[in-house]
């Protein structure tokens, strides 16, 4: 079935198309959790262990038919991955490599229209969890499927490379393969703000 886009605010607006190629994750990794947080959207975003619900596959499949205006990127460092959100109300959209001629994005769920628990009906349960040792509290959660979900992954991008498809994406001009929108990097003092959680009292000097 097609799954709805939408930013919080409903200006940016968009579908991911059917697929059968994809993989329901969580990943709590430092720079998963900075994103939302410099946002200002932890709470919408992070579970309680700062993990980040994803829907991984190729950019291909997503379509943004409205709003496409506020699309934005920021980069978390220089060489950062691209992190895509709606520059109108700030939601999180997607992650992708910096680099073109790599047909992978991790969609956030903040973007993708479900109530609690659809999107295991749409996308079947989630079977990756990764960087867990980067998860918030006690006891971290167990990691999940990284082999066989990184073997799927590699397959997708492959598939994307030989077959052309990797050239349709709404997030890279198709003739230069530059970014759509020049991206945001943080600054340094930017960058360690956001790696603090919300609740985390800074003691430094204390």
């Amino acid at each position: 079935m097609t799954h709805a886009i939408e930013c919080q605010c409903g200006k940016l607006k968009g579908t991911l198309e059917p697929i059968k190629n994809y993989i329901h994750c969580v990943c709590y990794c430092t720079d998963c959790q900075a994103f939302p947080r410099f946002l200002g959207k932890e709470h919408e975003t992070l579970d309680e262990a700062g993990g980040t619900e994803l829907i991984q596959t190729t950019p291909e499949n997503l379509t943004f038919s409205e709003g496409i205006e506020n699309l934005a990127c920021l980069r978390l460092t220089a060489k950062g991955l691209m992190r895509w959100y709606a520059s109108c109300c700030n939601t999180p959209i997607a992650n992708t490599p910096s680099n073109y001629n790599m047909p992978f994005m991790g969609l956030v769920h903040t973007c993708l229209r479900h109530e609690v628990g659809s999107l295991d009906n749409t996308f079947g349960p989630i079977r990756m969890r990764v960087f867990t040792k980067s998860a918030l509290g006690e006891p971290k959660p167990s990691s999940q499927g990284l082999i066989g979900c990184g073997a799927q992954a590699a397959g997708m991008i492959t598939k994307a490379r030989l077959d052309g498809s990797y050239k349709r994406t709404p997030f890279f001009d198709e003739q230069s393969g530059k970014c759509v929108v020049t991206p945001r990097i943080l600054s340094e003092q930017e960058l360690e703000s956001a790696k603090i959680p919300a609740n985390q009292t800074d003691t430094k000097g204390s």
